[in-house]
């Protein structure tokens, strides 16, 4: 749900879950997917979502709205070297350095035209902030840091728009200390409840899940968060699911997340959808229609996003090139000014 950084080339041929996994809505890829306008090299995979100002605006409807859900037990120690990356429009870089004031933030992308976004967000909402935070327009493949830069990596929203999220996070792992945690959040379209139920509207969500899929991604990755990090060399994986659910007791979760966040999201993709021939504007206009019942009163929407923590292993796998050297003993690493790992809560 959020705008990732994505990177071109071909995936390594090892074994590793990837790719939509089926569940509750369809989601076979058409041979359809547009180049997005945000600076990237031709050939990287679409952001399904777009880069209009209306799509700044649902991200950041979206993290406001669920900034004590999502950031819930994420807190890193002062001077902790944190690293966002595909920090978007700075929707999460906000909440982020709300939550951990004393903590140097690192905010990398690969869309030119969403870091300045991020600029500007940050400047608007957490001024006091600006000075600890840098940002950096950057391959998620070929990060311009050192081994080893970071204490704590913090990915939300990025992994789903990938076509290879193992490749990703191996390749972010080099920048995390041994010993560093890294913290990934991703939404699952396939968790979906909605009352009153109806066919014609989970159609509807099954057409945005194709097309993220066409694009390269996975709208119902969250499940597979475990096995990902687990393959891509991390330790001790814990995942924990975070649950919204809004109804007519809960206005503020029906506006800024059923509203907002959710029905805007789907919304944003009919012309796609159209034009993939995945559906009639009647059919569509009717399943929206129908949706938008979720957020009316009597009206209830439920959806799950997938909270994972993991650690950076002392050394990497044997199978990977250079590896790294282990951590310093705690007296060794308090000497040197070596930061603890911090909360691992999901």
């Amino acid at each position: 749900m959020n705008t990732p950084i994505r990177a071109a080339g071909p995936a390594p041929d090892r074994a590793r879950p990837q790719g939509p996994v089926p569940g509750q809505l369809p989601f076979p890829a058409p041979a359809c997917a547009a180049a997005a306008p945000d600076g990237s090299a031709p050939g990287t995979p679409a952001y399904v979502h777009g880069y209009s100002d209306g799509e700044a605006r649902r991200l950041g409807d979206q993290a406001d709205t669920l900034s004590r859900l999502l950031h819930a037990g994420t807190a890193y120690p002062a001077g902790s070297r944190v690293l966002e990356v595909g920090c978007g429009v700075g929707a999460q870089t906000v909440h982020l350095v709300n939550g951990s004031p004393g903590a140097l933030i690192t905010a990398v992308d690969r869309s030119a035209s969403s870091l300045a976004q991020a600029r500007a967000h940050l400047a608007a909402h957490a001024p006091h902030a600006t000075e600890r935070v840098r940002w950096h327009h950057a391959d998620l493949h070929d990060l311009p840091f050192p081994d080893g830069s970071f204490d704590h990596l913090f990915l939300c929203f990025v992994l789903e728009h990938l076509p290879d999220p193992v490749r990703a996070l191996t390749a972010v792992r080099r920048v995390l200390r041994p010993g560093g945690t890294v913290t990934a959040i991703e939404g699952d379209h396939g968790s979906v409840v909605f009352h009153p139920d109806s066919p014609t509207a989970r159609r509807v969500i099954g057409h945005q899940v194709r097309l993220q899929a066409a694009a390269g991604g996975n709208a119902l990755l969250g499940r597979q968060l475990q096995p990902l990090l687990g393959a891509a060399g991390f330790t001790e994986v814990g995942v924990r699911p975070r649950t919204v659910y809004a109804d007519a007791s809960r206005p503020g979760l029906v506006r800024g997340f059923t509203r907002r966040t959710f029905i805007a999201m789907v919304e944003s993709v009919r012309d796609e959808a159209l034009a993939a021939g995945l559906t009639s504007p009647a059919d569509w206009d009717r399943g929206l229609a129908d949706l938008r019942r979720a957020a009316e009163p009597g009206g209830t929407f439920h959806y799950t996003f997938f909270k994972a923590v993991a650690v950076a292993p002392a050394a990497r796998p044997a199978d990977e090139a250079a590896p790294v050297a282990a951590p310093a003993p705690p007296a060794a690493a308090a000497a040197s000014g070596r930061r603890p790992a911090g909360p691992r809560t999901a």
